[in-house]
């Protein structure tokens, strides 16, 4: 998938230093079984989007956490926290010597840094878990789960992250940390799409907060069409849980093909807002015609055919045997909002995902000169 759906998770996913949440990971997540006691744990990063709600729920389950970055995005978000600043390309000397139940790496997108960070802690650590992506599947016109076909690079020595190497930079960062780790010791998650409070991407947000607003709003495809997602802490939840169970193996990270459909999305945005919206479903083929395939115009949604037909159909299964729990989506959209309203005027002020409203005018009319 070329400068679409890929490019579109990078985005997301190398936005390390946006602001974090500030909100807690939910305190109504059932308690897990604990196989190891309190654990020692190593976060690469922690201090973006995802990471403040893992280390959150670390404290919460009574685990110690060292923070390892460099110490630029959100510095004083932990300030009771240990951190080792550093740097994952050439500055990992303050790792060395130390040891730790386990490792979580949430910024590893360059496969030398995650080769030269798992080979250094492979002897005094007992399990490592990785952060990948769903983008690391080579065919998003078909359904794939955790055995599918990856992604491939001719040139593995590339080290630019861009829309068109992101995915297999991934699947090579998998196996650089795997050649270091047993696999009874290595755990991979492959997020879809992350929403929630604190998202800096605004691609699930756009959704309930463009809805709130009013009036005519254009909603893609179908309201059949399956679009998936993974609140971020679910993904926290599960995360922990792995530490915790000694969980191995990969697991792709979203909701069930079909639990959630544009069509529900549409009605949990309305429901949560009480907004007098008008949806105007735009055709697939206009969507294509408009040039709205791909990039942030329509988050989240892919189109049922063509190259991404099966964009919202990746299997959930293995993750769900394992214990993932996704709460509704609507609890997640509610959120959203709640935190969206805690923010300033120049954070809110434009939506980082979705159209404009003068594009989306624009879209509108010509969808209605067409119906005639």
């Amino acid at each position: 998938m070329k400068g679409s759906r890929r490019d579109f998770i990078k985005a997301g996913a190398l936005a390390g230093a946006a602001v974090a949440s500030g909100l807690p990971v939910a305190a109504e997540a059932a308690e897990k079984d604990n196989n190891r006691g309190p654990l020692s744990v190593l976060v690469l990063g922690g201090t973006g989007f995802i990471g403040p709600h893992m280390v959150r729920e670390m404290l919460r389950r009574g685990h110690t956490v060292t923070l390892f970055n460099r110490g630029r995005t959100n510095s004083g978000l932990f300030p009771d926290i240990e951190t080792i600043k550093g740097d994952r390309d050439g500055g990992l000397q303050g790792l060395e010597g130390r040891s730790w139940d386990a490792v979580v790496d949430n910024s590893g997108y360059v496969p030398r840094h995650v080769q030269d960070s798992a080979r250094l802690l492979a002897k005094n650590t007992h399990r490592y878990l990785f952060i990948s992506t769903l983008s690391v599947y080579a065919d998003f016109s078909v359904r794939n789960d955790e055995d599918s076909p990856l992604a491939t690079i001719d040139d593995e020595t590339v080290e630019e992250v861009t829309g068109e190497t992101y995915g297999a930079l991934k699947v090579l960062c998998e196996k650089r940390a795997a050649a270091e780790f047993d696999k009874d010791r290595f755990t991979i998650l492959r997020p879809n799409y992350i929403a929630g409070p604190g998202d800096h991407t605004d691609r699930f947000s756009y959704w309930p907060i463009r809805t709130r607003k009013g009036g005519e709003m254009i909603w893609p495809g179908s309201p059949t069409d399956s679009i998936q997602f993974v609140d971020v802490r679910d993904l926290a939840i599960f995360t922990i849980d792995c530490l915790e169970q000694e969980i191995s193996g990969t697991y792709n990270m979203t909701n069930p093909p079909q639990a959630y459909t544009m069509g529900t999305l549409l009605e949990d945005c309305t429901a949560l807002t009480a907004a007098d919206v008008d949806p105007i479903w735009i055709g697939t083929e206009f969507a294509y015609e408009q040039g709205l395939i791909g990039g942030r115009n329509l988050p989240i949604w892919h189109p049922s055919s063509g190259p991404e037909a099966a964009a919202g159909g990746f299997s959930a299964e293995r993750a769900i045997k394992a214990g993932l729990q996704n709460r509704p989506a609507r609890e997640t959209a509610r959120d959203i909002l709640t935190w969206w309203d805690t923010l300033d005027a120049e954070r809110t002020g434009k939506l980082r995902a979705g159209l404009d409203a003068a594009r989306e005018a624009e879209v509108i009319a010509a969808w209605k000169a067409q119906q005639g």
